[in-house]
């Protein structure tokens, strides 16, 4: 058998800090440098855009000859030495993090490429209101190192960590984060070689849905826990004392920290169930059909859209891509106009009157073969998959 080859992949390992006084000082002080030089750069590509729009408009009316004008692009080098010029002008930028100022760049560079490429849109001022507050600082000649209970960052020093497990890989870069609860937290981004998981020869088909979470061509169903639902009533009761609260008291911030935690908590318990069962999956099989899903279209639906973000098939979705990549397997995402639910995973035959979401069951007309709906849809997902990849030799 031909050995398997390792290869390299990019990882984050995220664990919980505990900064001192100080500490939290100088985080909070390097988030507001780094935002500001954000906004600063960001409003100066914006006044070139403004310009460029205008220029571009006169050439369209023939005022201007289009050899007369140029579109001025962000200039990331330029920006970064620009930095030390902006020190100048604003002394505080000196008490931060250097690196993490020029990373507030290179996310600026970063923002207007994929805008300029049509694959987002333009991008806006960061708010000092925003919930979740971070920067970003890069490894460069050991100023990032990790150790029992404690993290080295530039500038912080050694930082007590909650570390739950060995990183592993080349570091790239650390984000620094603050949660709407008032946590800490380091994202530590390696660079390691990733052991590809066994061939197991197999392959399967996945249909999520709101009654189960998914359900399986194996037969294999995951229950949908509602993690929302079993702490709707809590999260309401806080927010109610929330909105009581004088805005911007301490008992308002009090209270909205309150709110932020029973929010996390709802989040983790989700985000463990959903980690678990994508691993599972990726663990047992080579080839994993799924259908592809307009989440943001179904969300709305306002009979839905609080049961469809409880179960984050997005997220899901996303974890079984990243994972299939780590441990060279292979997802297949079968299109949204498939009709996995109507087709009879025996003989083919379509029926239409499964388009009736309430219909769980059905005997198909041709074979007389009985289905339950989420099963018979896995299946011919998975069948789907394997048509798609036809010519992998291996995979049943």
């Amino acid at each position: 058998m031909e050995e398997v080859k390792d290869y390299e992949s990019k990882k984050t390992f995220r664990f919980r800090i505990y900064p001192n006084k100080n500490q939290i000082t100088f985080i909070h002080k390097t988030i507001g440098c780094a935002r500001f030089v954000y906004n600063y750069f960001t409003g100066k590509q914006k006044e070139k855009d403004i310009y460029w729009y205008k220029v571009n408009e006169m050439v369209q009316n023939g005022q201007l000859l289009q050899n007369n004008w140029k579109g001025e692009f962000f200039n990331k080098n330029k920006a970064i030495k620009a930095v030390r010029e902006l020190k100048k002008n604003y002394p505080f930028l000196k008490e931060a993090d250097s690196i993490a100022l020029q990373k507030a760049v290179e996310n600026v560079n970063d923002s207007y490429t994929r805008y300029y490429k049509k694959q987002n849109r333009a991008p806006r001022f960061k708010s000092k209101k925003n919930p979740v507050q971070s920067y970003t600082t890069k490894y460069v000649n050991g100023n990032i190192a990790v150790f029992d209970k404690h993290i080295k960052l530039p500038k912080l020093g050694l930082v007590r960590m909650a570390k739950s497990r060995e990183v592993e890989g080349r570091i790239m870069n650390v984000t620094v984060r603050r949660n709407p609860a008032g946590k800490y937290f380091v994202s530590i981004l390696v660079e390691a070689e990733v052991d590809p998981h066994e061939k197991t020869g197999t392959s399967v088909g996945i249909d999520v849905g709101l009654t189960d979470f998914a359900t399986l061509s194996d037969g294999t169903v995951y229950e949908n826990p509602r993690f929302f639902r079993t702490l709707e009533e809590k999260l309401a009761k806080a927010q109610v004392i929330l909105s009581r609260r004088q805005i911007g008291s301490a008992n308002w911030q009090k209270q909205k920290r309150e709110v932020a935690r029973i929010h996390e908590k709802i989040a983790n318990k989700r985000k463990d169930m959903l980690n678990k069962i994508s691993a599972e999956i990726i663990k047992n099989h080579d080839i994993i059909g799924i259908e592809y899903l307009s989440v943001k279209k179904m969300l709305k639906n306002r009979n839905l859209a609080k049961l469809i973000s409880d179960v984050s098939w997005s997220v899901f979705q996303a974890m079984l891509e990243y994972k299939a990549t780590w441990y060279g397997k292979q997802i297949v995402k079968v299109a949204k106009n498939y009709p996995s639910s109507q087709l009879c995973s025996h003989c083919g035959h379509q029926n239409q009157d499964v388009k009736n979401l309430a219909l769980r069951a059905w005997t198909c007309d041709i074979c007389q073969c009985h289905h339950q709906r989420d099963v018979n849809a896995s299946r011919n997902l998975r069948k789907e998959a394997l048509r798609l990849t036809a010519g992998t030799v291996g995979i049943a």
